[in-house]
């Protein structure tokens, strides 16, 4: 199978069950004429966070990484009434981009964009959050996961973007700090107990990546 097999399939897909949205497409032109990196979630992944966020009833949703605001206006549409969602972002250009394309969007009054280093950021945030988002530096994977485990509510969902790296993750002896940070995050989600989790591959215009889910099982410092 090719890279090129793989994007007109991710095509398909989109076309049949996403169809058109200006607001979306329009955050990612601007994301990409600002210089920003194109590495925000595919459609059809945007579209499944949207939807697991809907099937929690979500009204608390906690991103950890911003980047152009894509994601965020997918995770925050699917709000429940009178919702909140927080999300966190290192970089300064990057947030001033996320911030207008959250404003066009209509979803100003519902996301708080934090400014500064996640680990700062996640020290002063109390939960709980119905689901968190995980898609931001890879080196820090672990104690990201370890900071949502906290943040979680019993029955919330932690998802973490791009933990496949075109299979690397399977090389002990890489030096790619990327995948050894997502190495360190396998380990801490196996030695956690107060989750439930599985990782999927993918696929698609973003070549061979995945995800993983984790179900909190078990009351956490949240409560």
């Amino acid at each position: 199978m090719s890279q090129e097999t793989w994007s007109a399939a991710e095509s398909y897909i989109c076309g049949h069950l996403l169809g058109d949205d200006p607001i979306l497409q329009a955050a990612l032109a601007v994301s990409e004429e600002a210089g920003l990196p194109r590495i925000a979630v595919a459609p059809n992944e945007g579209k499944l966070l949207h939807l697991l966020a809907r099937a929690l009833n979500a009204r608390s949703i906690l991103e950890i990484g911003t980047l152009g605001g894509y994601s965020t206006i997918w995770l925050a549409r699917a709000l429940a009434p009178g919702g909140r969602l927080i999300t966190l972002e290192a970089n300064p250009k990057h947030a001033a981009v996320a911030r207008a394309n959250i404003a066009r969007a209509g979803l100003a009054d519902v996301v708080d964009l934090r400014l500064g280093p996640a680990l700062e950021s996640l020290a002063e945030l109390a939960g709980p959050f119905d689901l968190i988002f995980i898609d931001a530096d890879k080196e820090n994977n672990a104690e990201y996961f370890r900071w949502a485990v906290k943040l979680a509510r019993p029955g919330g969902l932690i998802i973490v973007d791009n933990v496949v790296r075109d299979g690397e993750i399977t090389n002990p002896a890489t030096r790619d700090p990327m995948v050894q940070g997502t190495q360190r995050f396998y380990e801490a989600m196996e030695a956690e107990q107060r989750v439930s989790a599985t990782a999927v591959q993918t696929v698609g215009s973003k070549g061979h990546d995945g995800f993983a889910i984790a179900l909190v099982t078990q009351g956490t410092g949240a409560e």
